[in-house]
């Protein structure tokens, strides 16, 4: 990659990570557009950038993501609660991220493999866009009885965490996967889309974390280079920057439209990607 190509695809994430669209879908697309080989610094790349679009929510949401539950413990009978009990109601927040972040590390650990040959498959992508787009069509009313004293438990945040396991799949978007998972669970679209991105800061750091370690246990002396650092550098850079304007924006807007539009544009562009490929065409716009 080149730094023009690299700024490219980096715009194309923070746009879409917080969009239920699939950015790392639409990385690949943009990917094979310009003739970017799907390298395994190049999948690297688009997996590592996701964690400088993600860090926008520690910012804009700092107060609530540093915040401890200091309210009274519920007194629900006459003993004392133990002190494990009084850690939890204290660190609440958090234990419930950690609940819903460890389906991604079982589920992830044990398909790395089977995930990582699926990036750079446009074809599946493409699939999977327009099967997303569908449910995206009645998703809102099959899913939309959230109420905003629906209490977060520990099983239904488990539950989400599941359902954000789907998003391993080029093209279902975990934005998608998790807020229709918190949906699922009588959570508001907004509650849902919020707990969504702070789910997505402890299992994109981790997502990170591997693929920065495949490169530096890489055989290829390229692997981290000053070339490569500086693309990775400047690809979170531009990702944390656009995803910053993005991010308040949506959740405005689905709190108030829903889903559908984002499923008709899924189908449209998932369409005409397979249409293009079952007629011959390449991808590539410049080789």
């Amino acid at each position: 990659m080149d730094t023009l190509q690299t700024i490219i695809i980096s715009i194309v994430e923070g746009l879409t990570e917080f969009l239920p669209v699939s950015s790392t879908g639409h990385m690949i697309i943009t990917q094979n557009l310009l003739g970017v080989q799907s390298t395994p610094f190049v999948k690297a790349f688009t997996v590592i950038i996701q964690f400088g679009a993600i860090l926008s929510v520690v910012v804009l949401y700092w107060k609530r993501f540093f915040c401890l539950n200091n309210t009274p413990m519920p007194k629900e009978s006459t003993l004392e609660f133990t002190p494990m009990q009084q850690f939890l109601h204290k660190w609440d927040f958090y234990w419930k991220l950690l609940i819903a972040f460890i389906p991604a590390v079982v589920i992830g650990g044990v398909l790395n493999h089977f995930i990582d040959k699926l990036l750079g498959h446009v074809e599946v992508v493409a699939v999977m866009l327009v099967l997303g787009g569908i449910f995206m069509l009645f998703c809102d009313k099959l899913f939309n009885k959230g109420t905003e004293e629906t209490e977060l438990t520990e099983k239904r945040a488990l539950k989400i965490g599941f359902f954000q396991c789907l998003a391993m799949i080029p093209g279902v978007s975990r934005s998608m996967a998790t807020i229709v998972g918190g949906m699922s669970q009588r959570l508001t679209r907004r509650r849902a889309a919020e707990f969504s991105f702070f789910l997505a800061v402890p299992t994109m750091a981790a997502a990170t974390c591997l693929d920065v370690l495949k490169l530096v246990t890489s055989k290829d002396p390229m692997a981290l280079s000053n070339e490569n650092i500086f693309q990775l550098l400047l690809g979170c850079v531009v990702a944390f920057v656009v995803a910053m304007a993005a991010i308040k924006w949506f959740i405005d807007f689905l709190a108030k439209y829903g889903f559908k539009a984002f499923g008709v544009y899924r189908i449209i562009v998932g369409g005409f990607i397979l249409i293009w490929l079952l007629t011959g065409h390449s991808m590539a716009l410049v080789d």
